[in-house]
């Protein structure tokens, strides 16, 4: 495990010895742990939302491609 040094003003730290049956270390670093799962759940969202959205933009080209191609056909038909 990773130690890490952490700075709080002066009127914390003596909130926190006031308080020395919370496991501030043990606090901290469950914190940290639950912001970094998040993190990496909204990262994962963002992929999976980058992945949608090229198979959205993909299926828009084919349906512009359709589209324009029975148009062509139309107008070599004669009608609009």
């Amino acid at each position: 495990m990773v130690s890490i040094t952490l700075s709080v003003p002066e009127e914390t730290r003596k909130t926190m010895k006031e308080h020395d049956e919370i496991n501030w270390s043990g606090f901290v670093r469950k914190a940290i742990e639950e912001k970094a799962g998040r993190l990496d759940e909204i990262a994962s969202l963002h992929r999976q939302v980058e992945k949608d959205r090229e198979i959205m933009d993909w299926a828009v080209t084919l349906v512009r491609r359709g589209r324009k191609e029975r148009a062509e056909k139309r107008r070599k038909k004669g009608s609009r």
